[in-house]
């Protein structure tokens, strides 16, 4: 049986302002041909399938549509929820999903069960069974009740992920003895590689998860939330597909790849390599370094490329910052654009505040950045500051699972 594993698609993610909608288009075009000249049988999506939790009306019409495209292969869809996600916007049309053969599980069931998934052959023989994880949310894992203090919630919220894990194994060892199960999830795991579109999760990444803590009854592990593909260092097969496309400039140089595994050669993923359909360019220098580099500037993708330009120079300069500024304006390149301009100073010492003044916008921060900042100028002493630090990160998880329910 051969299961393809991809994840974080993160339909309706915009770069600086520039919608990615035609990128996520030619994937879908991609996957689909591939899913058929290769004849997979099982796709798996381990979760951030939106970007956003409530997302937009075009957002949830590319995600139908692609599901539409899918659905007319003879492939099981399996979808899992992500932190980007809301449980019960993708559980919504769970009975219609499934008696399209797909089962999407947008949040952890009261019911564990209800996240494994049976794969049979074309012969009506059991091959396999996916425990379908989704994101597990603090509420999932109930860790508020004997919580002392930081360290002992970090460790709850560890044991509360190996808990489910665990459960999962137990009840597949109970019902399904002897078939190979293959497990998704969706969180971060010690060790990992990130990027900056990776929104913080349990505890800003501080819980950690340990993959010998998946343990080693399940075949592979198919992972979601690090968008930089990567193998886990653990005894069984746990992988990060990564995401299809880069999502931000951080990403730029990832080989963007999904995993496909053959079952009857074992549990070990080949991986394929996409297509690059946008570039992403990053240029920094001086003024006139930086016009050299744009009029030298090659288009070797099908869509617009796009470019942040970085100005490095040493001694601070408004009519710099002005030239900048009419450099960008005056950019007409066919096939590039300028989504993103900064200008720095190497000998210009300013305070942090400064700092987020001049270097930067608003869009650029990231919530738990400007928290950071604003504690370090009060002194806490170390264990009141985890503590701070912990509830600042409860709140703003409940903030961002739910911001759409205004």
């Amino acid at each position: 049986m051969k299961i393809l594993h991809t994840a974080d698609w993160h339909i309706g993610k915009k770069l600086h302002k520039y919608e990615l909608t035609e990128d996520f288009n030619l994937f879908i075009n991609w996957l689909i041909e591939y899913i058929s000249s290769e004849k997979i049988e099982v796709l798996l999506i381990s979760g951030d399938i939106f970007d956003l939790a409530n997302p937009s009306s075009e957002a949830r019409k590319q995600y139908y549509q692609a599901l539409v495209k899918l659905q007319q292969l003879d492939c099981k869809i399996i979808a899992t929820g992500g932190n980007h996600d809301s449980p019960a916007m993708l559980n919504a049309p769970a009975d219609l999903m499934r008696a399209l053969d797909m089962e999407v599980i947008g949040g952890l069931p009261e019911n564990l069960e209800e996240t494994l998934v049976p794969i049979y052959s074309s012969n009506g023989q059991l091959e396999l069974v996916i425990a379908a994880i989704p994101y597990l949310r603090d509420a999932d894992l109930r860790t508020g009740a004997g919580i002392t203090d930081y360290e002992s919630r970090l460790e709850a919220i560890r044991e509360g992920i190996q808990k489910v894990f665990n459960s999962a194994a137990d009840i597949c060892r109970q019902k399904y003895p002897e078939v190979p199960v293959i497990a998704m999830g969706h969180l971060f795991t010690a060790g990992m590689e990130s990027s900056e579109s990776e929104r913080d999760i349990q505890i800003g990444n501080l819980a950690a998860f340990q993959a010998s803590q998946f343990g080693t009854y399940f075949k592979y592990v198919a992972l979601g939330h690090i968008h930089k593909p990567q193998r886990v260092n653990t005894s069984i097969p746990v992988f990060y597909s990564g995401s299809p496309l880069p999502l931000s400039f951080s990403e730029r140089k990832d080989e963007k790849r999904v995993l496909v595994l053959d079952t009857e050669k074992g549990f070990e993923p080949e991986s394929i390599p996409l297509p690059n359909f946008r570039q992403l360019l990053r240029l920094s220098g001086n003024l006139e370094e930086l016009q050299l580099k744009l009029n030298a500037l090659e288009n070797h993708s099908k869509l617009t490329s796009l470019i942040e330009v970085d100005l490095v120079e040493d001694q601070y300069d408004a009519q710099k910052i002005y030239a900048l500024d009419s450099m960008v304006n005056d950019f007409t390149r066919e096939g590039f654009e300028i989504v993103k301009q900064r200008a720095q100073f190497r000998n210009r010492v300013e305070g942090a505040s400064e700092l987020y003044k001049h270097d930067q916008q608003l869009e650029d921060l990231k919530p738990r950045d400007v928290f950071m900042e604003l504690i370090s100028k009060h002194e806490y002493a170390e264990e009141e500051r985890n503590e701070i630090i912990s509830a600042f990160n409860e709140i703003l998880e409940e903030v961002e699972s739910e911001n759409t329910s205004e």
